[in-house]
């Protein structure tokens, strides 16, 4: 989650040095970044980080000023992030394993053939590979795989969901995929839409959500009064979904 005026779905780019401030008995430790943005924005991530993006030229006090003014928004997304469970161990890519796609799961099912792919078949992944012992294969394969399933998949949220912005002259961005580590999607003032390919793991309807999200910047580049004022009008039900995506762990 995110405040004030920034993408709350897109990753800064900078180096980053880390601080903290006291507020009450509590210490908030954040990581600042400074870019060339001309605003300061706030995100709290599931794993309860914090990251300030900040203009180049911002003093560090003032920065440390702003975290203390939202000292208490912070402290609640983190008691809310700290709700859900424990991200899943790491991947094995072997036969049995589970893997989502579109907000379910199928069984892992490595199979030694000639021919490298990948197919969704009778509720399982399978992937035929050369060698079956080959872990860092089968994980290539099925990056593949989602991605070029994201590529179109995205594609046909965002024909759909841009039919809603019509009436306020967003014109239909240029959608790239880029692997984020944090977040899920960015935008840019050049009109083009990044998307996470991890994204083709969560439901459709969180898909829509984040495309939307991202259309919304298009017009509005802060989370003002008239960002969530658009979000509301073309997406009533956007903080259920906002919700599950926060829960979803792929």
């Amino acid at each position: 989650m995110n405040a004030d005026s920034a993408d709350s779905i897109g990753r800064p780019t900078g180096a980053k040095t880390e601080y903290e401030v006291s507020y009450g008995r509590e210490t908030i430790r954040f990581t600042l970044r400074r870019t060339a943005r001309r605003t300061l924005s706030i995100s709290v991530h599931p794993d309860l980080s914090v990251e300030v993006t900040a203009p180049s030229g911002a003093a560090l006090e003032q920065v440390k000023a702003k975290v203390r003014r939202r000292a208490s928004w912070i402290l609640k997304q983190q008691d809310y992030f700290s709700r859900f469970p424990d991200s899943p161990p790491p991947r094995r890519f072997v036969s049995g394993e589970t893997h989502w796609y579109l907000g379910r799961q199928y069984r892992l099912k490595v199979e030694e053939a000639e021919s490298e792919k990948v197919r969704l078949k009778a509720g399982f992944l399978r992937v035929n590979v050369k060698r079956k012992g080959d872990p860092v294969r089968v994980e290539a394969l099925l990056d593949q795989w989602y991605s070029a399933r994201a590529q179109v998949r995205f594609e046909m949220s965002l024909e759909k969901c841009g039919a809603s912005f019509r009436r306020d002259g967003i014109t239909a961005p240029q959608l790239r995929l880029r692997k984020m580590k944090k977040r899920w999607g960015s935008c840019t003032t050049r009109a083009f839409i990044y998307l996470n390919p991890e994204l083709i793991k969560a439901p459709t309807h969180c898909i829509d959500y984040v495309v939307t999200h991202e259309l919304c910047h298009l017009k509005y580049p802060n989370h003002g009064k008239e960002f969530y004022t658009l979000l509301d009008r073309v997406m009533p039900d956007w903080k259920k979904r906002k919700e599950r995506l926060e829960s979803f762990r792929s």
